[in-house]
């Protein structure tokens, strides 16, 4: 149970936002703009880079519902996303990956210790300043999302409702609720 009064049977940071609407329309345009806006990094590798924070943060809402986006987005190739997972060094994806996710787990462990030599590595394997900087925002950013959620122990669905949501942030993005539930905020 949350430890605030947010919708019933509503999981996660939607039910935080339908509480705060004021704020959680713009937590969505960031989550939108750092996840679906144009970047370099795909779609895909944005919403993986978002559920190894998350699953190393161990918030269990978001690394569920973001690595089900990552899935849906990755499509055919969609065990990569539980292979970064389990071990992101032996994971069949780019060592350009590789690199930006080691600054991921950096930011997530302490971001001062982002190195200029981590910078470098990322560099050496094709990152640009774009990459390098859209990962260190995406980082930063469930760090905090992670942190909001289990603060408040907002509700952790079923595993077997990811999938659906998954597929709902793969298509449609990162939107508000159509209508928030009236809530007494005292």
């Amino acid at each position: 149970m949350a430890h605030i009064h947010v919708p019933d049977g509503v999981p996660g940071i939607r039910s935080l936002v339908m509480y705060r609407p004021d704020t959680g329309q713009h937590l969505y345009a960031l989550a939108q703009a750092l996840l679906r806006n144009e970047s370099p990094l795909s779609e895909a590798e944005r919403e993986l880079i978002a559920t190894f924070v998350s699953a190393l943060n161990d918030c269990n809402f978001c690394a569920g519902s973001h690595a089900a986006a990552a899935r849906f987005l990755f499509g055919q190739d969609k065990d990569l996303v539980d292979q970064v997972i389990a071990d992101y060094q032996t994971a069949p994806i780019s060592d350009k990956l590789k690199a930006l996710l080691t600054i991921a787990r950096h930011v997530q462990q302490d971001a001062r210790t982002v190195s200029d030599e981590l910078v470098a590595e990322a560099r050496r394997q094709g990152a640009t300043d774009r990459d390098i900087h859209d990962t260190v925002l995406i980082a930063a950013t469930f760090c905090m999302f992670n942190r909001y959620v289990d603060g408040l122990a907002t509700l952790t669905p079923d595993p077997s409702a990811y999938e659906a949501m998954g597929e709902r942030m793969g298509t449609v993005g990162y939107v508000m609720p159509a209508a928030p539930v009236p809530i007494d905020n005292s």
